[in-house]
C-alpha cells in the first residue's frame, strides 16, 4: 500500500481519537434531582437561596460531594440531633425522604447546578480583622475559601454570613460535632474555639463572604 493511501486511512482514526479526547463530557440528567428537590425548596427556596428566618442556608452552587456528605450525616445522626438545634432537628427527618445513594447523588448534583448569587450582607464585621483571623481556616478551606474535597472541607465562600456565624457558634457550644464519628466536625470544633470572642465570628464571616462576592464579580465580567 502506498504511503499516500496509508495517510488517508489513518486520518479519520486520528481525528476520531482527538475529538474523543477534547469532547465535552455528556451533561448529567438533572430531572430526577429536580423532582426530589421539591421537598427541599420549602425551606431552601426554589433556587436554593435559603431562608434566614427558619435557619435554612443558601445552598445554591455548593459542590455535590459536600451536599451529599451533609445529607448522609443528617440521615445517620451525625448531625441534627442536638435538642437546642431546631434547624438541624428539622433537617434530619427531611433528609430521609431520599431513600438511597442514587437519590442523594441526584439531588446533590441538581443543587450544584443551581446558580450562585450575591448573598446579602446581614452580619457587620471588620473585614480586615477577619482576614487575619481567617489564617486559622486557611489550611483546610483554602486561601480563597474554595474548600478542599480531599480534606472534605466545603467552599465556605458560597455560604451566607449569618449561617457561617451560626455554625461557628454550634461548633463552639457543642451543638455540632457531637459524635466522634464526625471526623470533619471534630476537626472543626477546636478551630472554632480558637476565635477569641463573639465579634471575631462576625469578622471572619465578613471576610469569608467578601471572598465569595469577589469571585462572583470576577466571573460576571468574563
Amino acid at each position: 500500500m502506498s504511503s499516500f493511501m496509508k495517510t488517508w486511512i489513518a486520518l479519520p482514526i486520528v481525528f476520531s481519537l482527538t475529538f474523543g479526547l477534547f469532547a465535552a463530557p455528556p451533561k448529567k440528567d438533572l430531572n430526577l434531582g429536580k423532582v426530589l428537590y421539591d421537598t427541599c425548596k420549602n425551606c431552601h427556596g426554589s433556587q436554593g437561596e435559603g431562608n434566614p428566618a427558619i435557619g435554612a442556608p443558601g445552598i445554591n452552587g455548593l459542590p455535590a460531594w459536600y451536599v451529599s456528605a451533609s445529607i448522609k450525616k443528617y440521615q445517620t445522626g451525625l448531625r441534627g440531633v442536638h435538642p437546642n438545634d431546631p434547624a438541624g432537628l428539622r433537617m434530619r427527618p427531611l433528609s430521609r425522604h431520599l431513600k438511597d445513594d442514587k437519590d442523594i447523588d441526584a439531588v446533590s448534583t441538581y443543587i450544584e447546578h443551581l446558580q450562585p448569587y450575591h448573598n446579602p450582607v446581614t452580619v457587620h464585621g471588620d473585614v480586615e480583622r477577619g482576614k487575619t483571623l481567617y489564617m486559622t481556616c486557611l489550611a483546610c478551606h483554602g486561601p480563597e475559601g474554595q474548600g478542599n474535597p480531599l480534606l472534605k472541607s466545603p467552599p465556605i465562600k458560597l455560604l451566607p454570613d449569618w449561617y457561617i456565624v451560626g455554625q461557628l457558634k454550634k461548633f463552639r457550644t457543642g451543638m455540632r460535632a457531637t459524635s466522634t464519628k464526625d471526623v470533619e466536625g471534630q476537626q472543626m470544633k477546636p478551630m472554632a474555639l480558637m476565635l477569641p470572642d463573639e465579634q471575631a465570628l462576625s469578622d471572619v464571616a465578613a471576610y469569608i463572604v467578601s471572598l465569595g462576592r469577589d469571585a462572583l464579580a470576577t466571573s460576571e465580567h468574563h
